[in-house]
């Protein structure tokens, strides 16, 4: 059975290229193995990661992440099961929200910046699949 989660989360100390490129790194070497696919935005000290696979390999990871120093705040804005994947294509895409058109994130938000916190959890996917469809997703990963 596949399944989908959304969720967001604070990083606990700024968001270096570095820290990012290896959270990214470690997604693309373990994620394969598990089945898991997906994509991963961030910006200033906010991720919102969707992840997509079979629902064991998802729950587990997803407790891995809750249990990883490098978040607080980590909190789910949607998990369904799903008859296919919407992020096949990816290991784990990545968004630098640096790079993206203020009116895209306004389109779905209060202001034009991140915050998954203070919006519900369908906004946050609208986004997501408007940055698939506006190609904004800067490394495929696979």
């Amino acid at each position: 059975m596949l399944v989908r989660l959304l969720y967001a989360s604070r990083a606990v100390s700024l968001l270096t290229a570095p820290v990012v490129d290896t959270i990214l790194e470690q997604s693309r070497l373990n994620n394969p193995q598990q089945g898991i696919t997906g994509l991963l935005c961030f910006s200033d000290d906010i991720f919102i990661q969707v992840l997509e696979g079979g629902r064991d390999a998802v729950c587990e990871l997803f407790n891995a992440i809750f249990r990883d120093d490098r978040h607080t705040n980590v909190r789910i804005l949607g998990y369904e099961e799903i008859a296919e994947r919407r992020f096949g294509g990816w290991v784990m895409g990545q968004v630098n929200l640096a790079k993206i058109n203020p009116a895209l994130l306004l389109k779905h938000s209060e202001k034009a910046a991140l915050n998954p916190f203070i919006c519900s959890g369908h906004a946050s996917m609208a986004l997501l699949d408007e940055f698939v469809a506006t190609a904004s997703v800067v490394n495929r990963g696979n």
